[in-house]
């Protein structure tokens, strides 16, 4: 089964994304801005996002600290609410307060259905995947964490279905 895949792939493709920074990439920097202000979508109705995005100003410091983080992680990869939250919150992660974490991917207003189309993209440029196949790595909870809705919504966008 595909499951394994989701740590190793974050992995490779977080160190990739670093080592380009790194090395001075100014336009992939730019290019990360542009694809980070696409994916960031401040309508929460067509998102479906559970709760409107909490202002910037109300929140504290550790938590603006995780909304740059989860900002950085966006422009890398696609993520789901709780996959995000996860990473932010992980001791093997940033190790945010679990309340920061959710905070700060909750002010956001991330277009969910978007982020499980580019991360089911990401998944077929690697291995091949039926439709049934990718909604389960996409939903399941030792894989991405999105809601089945959002994975179906994702694997059609990426042309599986």
């Amino acid at each position: 089964m595909n499951l394994k895949l989701t740590f190793a792939y974050r992995a490779v493709l977080m160190a990739t994304a670093l080592s380009v920074a790194a090395c001075g990439g100014q336009k992939a920097a730019s290019d990360g801005a542009e694809n980070a202000a696409q994916v960031m979508s401040n309508d929460a109705a067509a998102t479906g996002a559970e709760a409107a995005p909490q202002e910037a100003g109300k929140l504290t410091g550790p938590q603006k600290n995780a909304v740059r983080s989860a900002k950085e992680y966006l422009n890398m990869a696609g993520f789901s609410r709780d996959g995000l939250i996860q990473q932010l919150s992980s001791s093997a992660g940033d190790g945010y307060d679990v309340a920061d974490a959710t905070a700060a991917v909750d002010s956001l207003g991330v277009d969910w259905n978007e982020n499980a189309a580019k991360s089911a993209k990401e998944y077929l440029s690697m291995s091949g995947f039926s439709c049934s196949g990718l909604i389960e790595q996409l939903s399941s909870s030792a894989g991405d964490k999105y809601t089945v809705s959002q994975a179906t919504y994702g694997a059609q966008q990426a042309g599986a279905c």
